[in-house]
């Protein structure tokens, strides 16, 4: 039997399992960082599989397969829910108030969970061509994203490409999204407080007018942004908190700015934080007033490198056929997958959790629901790009 039959029909044994899996996680949803249920029920997992691991400080956990020489190729899910509230009425629902599974990070443990069933037991029956890592990755929700102190740990030593898959509730399931090149944004944080000298409205001259300078940030940030970025890179200012004053003849001595930068492009986001600091100083520079920056960098884009897409396009073409590939298109929101193929080619593809004919559902909803197939389906795909 060929090794992808052979992966494919492993997974379809324990398919049943795995959707239990999938449900247990979601009813017992952890935030970032505390990720420690859902870390002991993987451990558990690689425990009754006999798949050695090392588990990260606090939580998360990073587990091999196969030969213990030559190259390795990771596959990486994320452990994580989100501060929402479970709004669907699934007996599973989350028992958690407050919180749950959102983003469908519980389908992906559960599918890297059936990748690690089917290449070990493919792997005792003849040895895998390469050893395959398994990182489950706490603190996906939060920026910089736990995936930067993974890599810092030495999650991606020795490795050579790594691959990952991440729900899509606008895809049908059995399809899966792919696209070189970036297909996720980078996205930074930017927080700006002005401060100067109040006064009244009658005597503007005699004051620093902070709102109007606050008004002033508030436009000319965004345009000039527009023109000092290469228009490639695909960047987005938008402020999303405004506060200035309470009182309509009162200049307010203090207000502030909020927002998010996007951009596409690696490069570009690299400069960003050195050009928007040096814009703001000079936007502000007329109003006399003074400026405090808080600037978070957040993750940079996840760019799909040719050659690993390629690969997750023949496992997903072996897996579900032709016809389960598909484009997908670029978002501006923000992954920190980004953090690993910073420092190896990987790819990352949308996996499909519509029900055909079914609602579409928005991640990061509380009323978000999955079409249970899809574990089975990227379960076979990961566990057939890790071992082409």
């Amino acid at each position: 039997m060929p090794l992808s039959d052979s992966l494919a029909h492993s997974i379809e044994v324990v398919t049943p399992d795995l959707i239990e899996l999938r449900r247990s996680l979601h009813a017992y949803p952890e935030l970032s960082w505390a990720e420690e249920r859902t870390t002991d029920v993987v451990a558990s997992w690689m425990d009754k599989l006999g798949i050695t691991y090392e588990r990260f400080e606090g939580t998360g956990l990073m587990a091999e397969v196969g030969p213990s020489e030559g190259p390795i190729v990771a596959l990486r899910a994320d452990l994580d829910a989100l501060p929402v509230d479970d709004t669907t009425q699934d007996p599973w629902r989350s028992s958690i108030p407050g919180v749950a599974h959102a983003c469908g990070h519980d389908l992906h443990v559960s599918a890297l969970i059936g990748a690690a069933v089917a290449l070990s037991e493919a792997h005792r029956r003849e040895p895998l061509p390469n050893r395959v890592r398994l990182i489950f990755q706490p603190a996906e929700e939060v920026m910089p994203g736990g995936a930067l102190r993974l890599v810092s740990e030495g999650a991606l030593k020795g490795v050579s490409r790594i691959f990952a898959l991440h729900c899509d509730p606008s895809l049908d399931v059995g399809q899966v999204g792919l696209r070189e090149g970036a297909i996720t944004a980078a996205a930074d944080r930017i927080h700006v407080v002005l401060s100067g000298r109040g006064g009244h409205t009658s005597r503007p001259h005699l004051t620093e007018d902070l709102t109007y300078a606050l008004g002033t940030l508030l436009t000319q940030l965004p345009a000039v942004l527009s023109r000092r970025f290469d228009p490639r890179a695909g960047a987005s200012m938008v402020w999303g908190q405004v506060r200035s004053g309470r009182a309509a003849n009162v200049i307010p001595s203090t207000g502030e700015l909020a927002g998010t930068l996007r951009m596409l492009d690696a490069a570009a986001w690299h400069e960003a934080e050195h050009l928007v600091r040096g814009l703001i100083a000079d936007i502000i520079e007329p109003f006399g007033v003074s400026a405090e920056v808080t600037y978070v960098r957040g993750v940079p884009p996840v760019v799909n490198d040719f050659t690993s897409t390629e690969v997750l396009r023949r496992a997903v073409t072996e897996s579900v056929g032709a016809a389960g590939v598909t484009s997908t298109t670029q978002s501006l929101g923000g992954e920190d997958f980004a953090w690993y193929v910073e420092s190896v080619p990987g790819s990352m593809g949308r996996l499909g959790t519509r029900t055909p004919g079914g609602p579409t559902y928005d991640l990061h909803q509380g009323n978000l629901r999955v079409d249970e197939r899809a574990i089975a389906i990227g379960a076979t795909v990961l566990a057939t790009a890790a071992v082409s």
